[in-house]
């Protein structure tokens, strides 16, 4: 496989790999180092055509960001509105409005477009 062109099937992505770990420690500013650089940037362009990772559901987000936090579901009260509300959110019988979109991206710092429903 010549190396300059895309991986166009999974033969060419696993010959990148193997020789991406032959020439791994390859010094800086060598042809070497250059050609693991390129055929890594190869590998990230064919891995992301074909093994994309979808956007984590918006409650799941949450519940993730709660649980770095320390913190449980009477904390959401100041984003979400109420007990109840929390509850319904969790359980997927209400969709987060624009408000609290924007509270729960302003105060978790949870990206807007992940809180967001399609």
């Amino acid at each position: 496989m010549k190396y300059g062109r895309l991986l166009k099937s999974e033969e060419d992505y696993e010959a990148a790999l193997e020789r991406i770990d032959e020439i791994f420690d390859a010094k800086e500013g060598s042809e070497e180092a250059d050609e693991r650089d390129l055929l890594t940037a190869l590998v990230e362009i064919y891995e992301e055509k074909k093994y994309p990772i979808d956007s984590p559901d918006p409650v799941s987000a949450i519940k993730f960001r709660m649980e770095q936090e320390g913190l449980n579901n009477e904390d959401m009260v100041q984003y979400l509105g109420s007990k109840s509300r929390v509850s319904e959110i969790f359980s997927g019988k209400r969709t987060l409005s624009i408000s609290m979109i924007r509270k729960l991206s302003s105060g978790l710092h949870i990206p807007a477009d992940v809180l967001i429903q399609a």
